[in-house]
């Protein structure tokens, strides 16, 4: 169980990686490594703290970066029908609200159709920023992105395609390709299947890096093959290599990494909490002895009946 909660976290992370094309997206408690009735999640970091609170069906309601006493950063997030429909980004110094870097999304969603989403962004202070317009076609899925500023208008826009098993997408912004991102399958002769991502990204419409990522059925990062371009050569060079190691339970052991002829390993030691759930509460890395450390308060069982996620 522990094992597939992980591989879920990380194919929903991936699903944030796309830049030039994100849409509203609805956080909840499996996209923070969490599992269970999470009540609140603090992570203890080197510049201070990061606060995630969720609410009983399990949806981000706040999320809180406490670099002092004095400043910090607060997303609020509201739902309708499990939807967002508004997204307020505070922003305190001295324990004073900056309405200037302040902002607050509005969301109009509008289903009669295939599915379109008006978003409005604007300042504390009532000054607009931009408004983005996503729409979506026939299969559910993101095409166009039209973000309006105060002096320009751009367009984003995705295009997929399909050959035998090979799904890819690629993002243009005002024509120019930005990303591209190919997923297929391989099958090994123990009848394992592997999924593997390639992702390409691009500068100026010009071919920059890249990433091959190659998993297992549950979604768990088994190799990752970065790349650079090499202009002289006209294609994509190999720059550094990495291998993950996981437990029977599906816990991150090691990752080793190859640059050139370089080697070197990092150790991953997890502890847990003694709930059910199994969450870690605090990570370490070897050999450079990192650590990262996570306080973790759940609802209770009897409170925990809502659906409605406001």
């Amino acid at each position: 169980m522990l094992k597939k909660y992980i591989a879920l976290v990380f194919c929903l992370l991936v699903g944030l990686l796309s830049i030039m094309a994100q849409e509203p997206r609805v956080f909840k408690v499996l996209d923070f490594e969490l599992n269970g009735p999470v009540k609140s999640c603090t992570v203890i970091t080197n510049y201070g703290k990061e606060i995630f609170e969720f609410n009983e069906a399990g949806f981000l309601i706040k999320s809180t970066t406490q670099y002092n006493e004095e400043d910090k950063d607060i997303t609020v997030y509201k739902y309708q029908n499990e939807e967002l429909v508004e997204k307020r980004m505070e922003s305190y110094k001295s324990t004073i609200l900056d309405e200037a870097t302040s902002m607050v999304n509005f969301y109009k969603i509008d289903t009669t159709k295939t599915k379109y989403i008006k978003e409005l962004v604007v300042s504390f202070d009532k000054e607009f920023f931009e408004q983005q317009e996503y729409y979506y076609n026939s299969d559910g899925q993101l095409e166009k992105i039209i973000v309006s500023h105060e002096d320009a208008v751009d367009e984003v826009s995705i295009e997929y395609s399909q050959y035998k098993d090979e799904l890819t997408e690629r993002i243009y912004e005002n024509g120019v390709i930005q990303s591209s991102e190919r997923w297929s399958t391989k099958k090994l002769k123990n009848g394992d299947v592997l999924k593997i991502q390639l992702r390409k990204e691009f500068v100026d419409g010009e071919p920059n890096e890249a990433v091959e990522t190659t998993m297992d059925e549950d979604g768990l990062k088994q190799h990752e093959q970065f790349f650079k371009f090499d202009t002289a050569e006209n294609e994509f060079v190999p720059a550094e290599k990495r291998t993950y190691e996981y437990d029977k339970e599906g816990i991150l052991n090691e990752v080793r990494f190859t640059i050139g002829n370089a080697k070197s390993t990092k150790n991953y030691i997890f502890q847990f909490d003694d709930s059910p759930y199994k969450n870690w509460v605090k990570k370490i890395i070897t050999p450079d002895n990192s650590y990262i450390t996570r306080e973790i308060e759940y609802f209770k069982e009897e409170q925990n009946q809502t659906e409605d996620p406001n």
